[in-house]
């Protein structure tokens, strides 16, 4: 059997996971990657650091975002999200900021640390001056869908 699920089982599916794929086009080509992400119930949170799919974003604001559970080829759920993608910066929403960075940070396993990053200047303090900070955004949901088939 297949089918459709309700607003409250694609709400439990993308409260339940922690990585979702965003995809993103500069215009000729798509592109999607995982993210580990939260969910507050109206946006998805995310963070990355510089690169192709940042680019891509800020060009083109328009995303999607898929989520899902999967036993077997044919027992599974599926959540696709259509928004837009909004960068956030320091000084925006800071409680938002500090939920979802403390949902997020323990899932991300790359470190983008450099040599020097914890070292002593001579005024005997540390700096973190040269890490690569990630960005935080979010996706400003339009649209929900899902589907499931079940044997």
């Amino acid at each position: 059997m297949t089918g459709e699920l309700n607003e409250t089982q694609i709400n439990n599916i993308l409260c339940s996971q922690a990585v979702g794929r965003i995809a993103c086009c500069d215009g000729k080509h798509p592109y999607i990657v995982p993210v580990t992400y939260s969910y507050d119930g109206e946006h998805i949170f995310a963070q990355s650091y510089e690169g192709r799919k940042m680019e891509m974003m800020r060009k083109n604001p328009n995303v999607c975002f898929q989520v899902d559970i999967s036993t077997d080829i044919f027992n599974w759920q599926s959540v696709l999200i259509f928004g837009q993608f909004e960068e956030i910066n320091e000084d925006d929403i800071p409680e938002t900021r500090e939920s979802h960075f403390s949902k997020i940070m323990p899932l991300m396993t790359g470190s983008k640390i450099h040599e020097h990053e914890h070292s002593e200047r001579s005024d005997n303090t540390l700096s973190d001056t040269s890490r690569i900070k990630p960005i935080m955004f979010r996706i400003n949901i339009n649209e929900k869908m899902g589907r499931f088939e079940k044997r």
